[in-house]
């Protein structure tokens, strides 16, 4: 019979269509893989300059001239500040620590410059909020610490409450806004640790950065391996002794 060859021909278009499919999901398996390795190496390269930050020697506090260009490749720079801390005009934001569940203090330091800098001075547990027990230095004082971006808005699921002074995150216009300060730098410090047994605690900065890229990547690719390994087994296996199917 003269219709005998075509389903032959359908099961080899069908054939050919798989084929075209599991290349084409090979080809975005390596690019995933690929991009997974790239994004190892960009990490990589922000941790290396991360850690050139931690380790390098502290400097001056960027000034209002500086300001404007202050971005992410500014986080963690290790700043030495001296002022006078405004006592008056602390904030208290909620925090869960190493040390478990309480409050950063955050208190403007104002500059001989004339500007001030929210300084992130350490932890208080919940049950210490009373600034009776914290040290408060009155004078002049000079102090190492970190340069952190701001956190504007508040924490995951909780936005910070001017009116109510709930904070939640370091958010340094909301904060210097509900505090009545005028020139104040668009970044936080956090300060280096204190001395044993003191109020706030110090030195409590996380420094951590997540790096699954080459796990992520390995998989992205013995994803591609095992789909290529299986097209190449439906090739293998296509049974082609049938292309030439008898008219009987």
């Amino acid at each position: 019979m003269a219709s005998g060859p075509r389903p032959a021909r359908r099961s080899r278009a069908g054939l050919v269509v798989l084929n075209l499919v599991g290349l084409a999901l090979v080809a975005a398996l390596v690019g995933l893989g690929t991009w997974q390795v790239q994004r190892r190496a960009w990490k990589l390269d922000l941790i290396a300059r991360v850690e050139a930050r931690l380790h390098a020697p502290p400097g001056p506090p960027p000034g209002p001239a500086e300001w404007p260009a202050i971005g992410p490749g500014d986080a963690y720079r290790r700043l030495t500040l001296t002022g006078r801390f405004r006592h008056d005009r602390t904030a208290l934001v909620q925090a869960v620590t190493a040390l478990g569940g309480g409050y950063w203090v955050v208190t403007p330091l104002h500059t001989p410059e004339g500007f001030d800098v929210l300084v992130n001075r350490g932890f208080v547990p919940a049950d210490r909020r009373d600034p009776a027990g914290w040290q408060r230095p009155e004078g002049p004082v000079t102090l190492t610490g970190l340069l952190r971006p701001s956190e504007p808005g508040g924490a995951f699921l909780r936005s910070n409450d001017p009116a109510a002074d709930r904070w939640y995150s370091r958010d340094v216009a909301a904060l210097a806004r509900s505090r009545g300060l005028s020139e104040v730098a668009p970044y936080f410090v956090d300060a280096e640790a204190t001395a044993p047994g003191i109020l706030p605690v110090g030195g409590l900065t996380v420094v951590a950065f997540r790096n699954d890229h080459l796990v992520y990547a390995i998989t992205w690719y013995a994803l591609a391996a095992m789909t290529l390994a299986a097209v190449i087994a439906l090739d293998l296996g296509y049974p082609r002794g049938r292309a030439g199917g008898s008219d009987d």
